[in-house]
């Protein structure tokens, strides 16, 4: 019995002690009970502030990574363009060498492909004969012009002296003239007073009241002056020979003079002369310059550095504007990137750019140099014409032109076509 009572006395208080719980579980039934969290982070204080630290870490990862995501724009419809020089015959003729092969680089000034010079040199030398001949001609033109200023100058000179003198001798011709008729008048009025002496002594004579002396000495008088009659005549037909003499070398002098007053008509045809001659050496030396440039055209040279594309053989017989080469300036390429219109709300030129190329997984540094006017399919052979028929709105890609930075593309492995994915920096 004692043993019995000994078991069973602590059954009262467990019994206690189960009430107070289940009235302290009616009590509180509204709470929930305590997780598996709850008991973790109860149980280790640090893991709280551990796992806070992670969900900063993981917020200021996703603010970084969305700023980097939204600081540039990329697009993978790119690719790398650049310059395409055709290189075509300036001249008419046949192919003598071609210097190059397809796809061989080649600097600026090398001559690529040689035409016959021959025809052209003939031409020049032609030229070069012709322009030496006008240009004497035009320097021996004008050494006439001086020469010719003072031959009129001294023309004018000396008709006017002609004139004065003509008309001087004129005047002592006609003075002579006067003095020789004068000398007549007085010639026949001597002579008929011997003639009339001569027949008085005739009749005194006969009578014999005069010696024959006096008779012979009266007509050895009137023969005297009869030929001082003639003589006098004689000196009056002289003197008028003189003067009609003097007034013809007068108006020989006066159309001298007429003549010499041409002068300066006859200097400027001298000098229009030369200046034709100048202009005809002007001409000549034009052609020789034409000659030597058709020469120089035989030879074509490259005008850059690049690498070349033939379409041209030895022994063709090419035309003034045949397309013979082209040559890509691998030096001057370019990437044209065809952006969504939506991208280019930030994009601006001068913006930095980060080129990768798919031909060798290489980034590039570059930058934006400018946007196109137009977008890609505006400038398309058929545009659209969102005019007619069902619309519908097609999100449009512009081009965009990145330029490398200099030195870049130096061992030229970029080449035109070229698939890129470029990115630009719009946030800087």
């Amino acid at each position: 019995m004692a043993q019995r009572t000994d078991v069973e006395t602590p059954s009262a208080p467990a019994e206690n002690a189960t009430t107070p719980a289940v009235h302290a579980t009616e009590t509180h039934s509204a709470e929930p009970p305590p997780s598996h969290a709850s008991e973790f982070f109860r149980q280790r204080p640090g893991a709280r502030i551990f796992v806070i630290g992670a969900i900063l870490v993981l917020l200021a990862g996703g603010f970084f990574a969305w700023r980097y995501f939204s600081s540039y724009e990329s697009t993978d419809d790119a690719e790398v363009d650049g310059h395409l020089m055709p290189l075509s015959a300036r001249i008419s003729g046949y192919v003598l060498k071609v210097n190059v092969d397809d796809n061989q680089y080649v600097h600026a000034g090398d001559v690529l492909v040689e035409i016959d010079p021959r025809d052209y040199q003939v031409a020049v030398d032609q030229a070069r004969a012709d322009a030496a001949n006008a240009e004497a001609s035009a320097r021996s033109l004008g050494i006439d012009v001086p020469v010719t200023t003072v031959n009129t100058t001294s023309q004018v000179s000396t008709s006017e002296a002609d004139v004065a003198n003509t008309q001087a001798g004129i005047s002592v011709a006609q003075q002579q003239l006067d003095a020789a008729r004068a000398q007549l008048a007085q010639a026949q009025a001597n002579d008929v007073k011997a003639q009339d002496d001569l027949v008085r002594y005739k009749q005194l004579v006969d009578k014999q009241e005069v010696s024959q002396q006096t008779y012979d000495q009266a007509v050895a008088t009137a023969t005297a002056s009869t030929a001082a009659v003639t003589a006098a005549k004689a000196n009056v037909t002289a003197a008028e020979q003189q003067v009609t003499q003097a007034k013809a070398r007068l108006a020989q002098a006066q159309a001298n003079w007429t003549y010499s007053q041409t002068g300066p008509q006859q200097v400027a045809s001298i000098r229009a002369r030369a200046l034709a001659a100048a202009a005809m050496a002007q001409q000549k030396q034009a052609a020789l310059e034409q000659a030597e440039l058709n020469l120089s055209y035989a030879k074509i040279v490259a005008p850059v550095n690049g690498v070349v594309s033939k379409s041209v053989e030895v022994g063709m017989n090419v035309q003034p504007g045949q397309q013979l080469l082209s040559i890509v300036p691998l030096d001057d390429v370019w990437v044209t990137a065809n952006f969504k219109e939506t991208q280019l709300k930030k994009m601006k030129p001068g913006q930095p750019a980060e080129i990768k190329a798919d031909v060798n997984g290489r980034t590039y540094k570059g930058h934006v140099d400018s946007i196109a006017g137009s977008s890609g399919a505006r400038q398309s052979l058929l545009p659209p014409e969102n005019a007619t028929g069902n619309y519908v709105k097609v999100v449009q890609r512009v081009p965009v032109k990145i330029v490398l930075e200099p030195g870049e593309n130096a061992d030229h492995s970029l080449r035109l076509g070229m698939s890129v994915e470029p990115k630009v920096f719009v946030n800087r």
